[in-house]
C-alpha cells in the first residue's frame, strides 16, 4: 500500500504519517512549507518523519498543476489523504487569493491527478466551518449547508461539491471530513490552545472573543487520525436507497460520503482555559473582545455516521488532551 499524504508537515498530516508508517504503509508526503505559520515548526514535524523507513518527502505546492499531474501518474498511489489547504478563517478575510489558490486550485489538481493516476479512494480535508449560519445543533452531516460565513468555509464546501462531481462522472470514491476545531501536540500557532499557552507561559494576556460566550466540539488529535485512517481503509461506495427526489447531503448515487469527526460534546471556551490554566499551574489575564467576523458562537458534531461506519467514535477528554498538549509546548520551547 502506498499513500500520498498531502500537507504533511502540517498539524494533522505529519500525526496522520506517522500512524500510517508505523502500520507499515508506505508513505509519500507533500508540502510546500509556507509560511503562513513559523516554518521552523513545520521543519521539526518534517524531521520526525525524514526518519521513518517507508517515508519519502517531496516539496511541492498543490496549485501546481503539471507537478501534481506528473507525480501521480508516476507514482500510482492507492490512496491519497488531502490535508494540505489555506487554513484559518480570520485570514481569509486578511487575504482571500490565498484560499482560491490553495483550497480550489489545488483541490482541482488533486482530483485531476486521482482521476488520471486510478486512486482507489481520496479522503480530503472538510471542516465544521461549512455549517456556517446553521443553529440546529448538534450538525448532522443530513442538514443543508449552503450558509457559508466565511470564506474559508465557502472553499470547503466547494471541495464537497467538487469531490462529488468527480465521483459522479469518473466513479471516484472520495471522502470528506468535517473537522471539528483539532488541538493537541505539535498543533498550529494561530489555534487558541497554542495561542493562550504561549501568552500565558510570557506573562502577556490572552484575547477571548465573543466575551469567552463559545463553545467548541474541541477534538484532540489521536482521534482526529483514528478516524481519518480508519474512513480511508473504507472507499466510498454508492448508497443503495439514494433518493434524488429527496437528496440526502450526507450520501450519493455516486461514490461519495461527507462524516462529521468531533468530540461530540461542546465544551465552553472558558472551561477549555480553565483545563489550561490548572496544566500550566497558572491563572491566565483574561481580554474579552466582541465576536469577530467569520466566526460562530458554538460547535457540535454529530458523529453517529462515523461511529456507524467505523465502529469509532472520538472521546479524549478535555483535561488530558490540553495536559498533553501543555507538556509538548513545555518539551518543545523549553519552558
Amino acid at each position: 500500500m502506498k499513500i500520498l499524504v498531502t500537507g504533511a508537515a502540517g498539524f494533522i498530516g505529519m500525526h496522520v504519517a506517522e500512524r500510517l508508517l508505523a502500520r507499515g504503509t508506505e508513505v509519500v508526503g507533500l508540502d510546500n512549507l509556507n509560511d503562513y505559520y513559523d516554518p521552523t515548526l513545520k521543519e521539526a514535524r518534517l524531521a520526525r518523519l525524514r526518519g521513518q523507513a517507508g517515508f519519502r518527502f517531496i516539496r511541492m505546492d498543490v496549485a501546481d498543476t503539471q507537478a501534481v499531474e506528473t507525480l501521480c501518474r508516476t507514482e500510482r498511489f492507492q490512496r491519497v489523504i488531502h490535508l494540505a489547504a489555506q487554513a484559518g478563517v480570520r485570514y481569509s478575510l486578511e487575504n482571500p487569493h490565498a484560499y482560491v489558490q490553495a483550497n480550489l486550485a489545488g483541490f482541482a489538481n488533486i482530483l485531476e491527478g486521482c482521476r488520471h493516476g486510478g486512486v482507489e479512494h481520496l479522503v480530503y480535508a472538510s471542516s465544521s466551518s461549512v455549517y456556517g449560519g446553521n443553529t440546529r445543533m448538534p450538525f448532522s452531516e443530513h442538514d443543508n449547508v449552503d450558509h457559508p460565513i466565511s470564506l474559508y468555509a465557502a472553499t470547503k464546501k466547494a471541495n464537497e461539491l467538487m469531490a462529488h462531481t468527480y465521483s459522479h462522472l469518473y466513479r471516484l470514491p472520495t471522502t470528506g471530513l468535517r473537522f471539528f476545531t483539532v488541538y493537541g501536540p505539535w498543533g498550529r500557532p494561530d489555534m487558541a490552545l497554542f495561542k493562550f499557552t504561549a501568552a500565558m507561559v510570557s506573562g502577556q494576556p490572552i484575547e477571548i472573543y465573543n466575551h469567552g460566550d463559545m463553545q467548541r466540539d474541541f477534538t484532540y488529535i489521536d482521534d482526529i487520525v483514528e478516524g481519518i485512517v480508519r474512513i480511508a481503509d473504507r472507499p466510498a461506495a454508492p448508497c443503495a436507497d439514494f433518493d434524488p427526489a429527496r437528496p440526502d447531503p450526507a450520501t450519493s448515487a455516486a461514490p461519495y460520503r461527507v462524516y462529521n469527526i468531533g468530540n461530540n460534546g461542546p465544551v465552553k471556551l472558558m472551561t477549555f482555559i480553565e483545563a489550561l490554566e490548572a496544566a500550566l499551574g497558572r491563572e491566565a489575564d483574561k481580554r474579552f473582545l466582541p465576536m469577530q467576523p467569520g466566526d460562530v458562537p458554538a460547535t457540535y458534531a454529530d458523529t453517529r455516521e462515523l461511529a456507524e461506519a467505523t465502529g469509532f467514535q472520538p472521546g479524549t477528554p478535555i483535561a488530558e488532551g490540553v495536559k498533553r498538549f501543555v507538556d509538548w509546548y513545555r518539551s518543545y520551547y523549553r519552558v
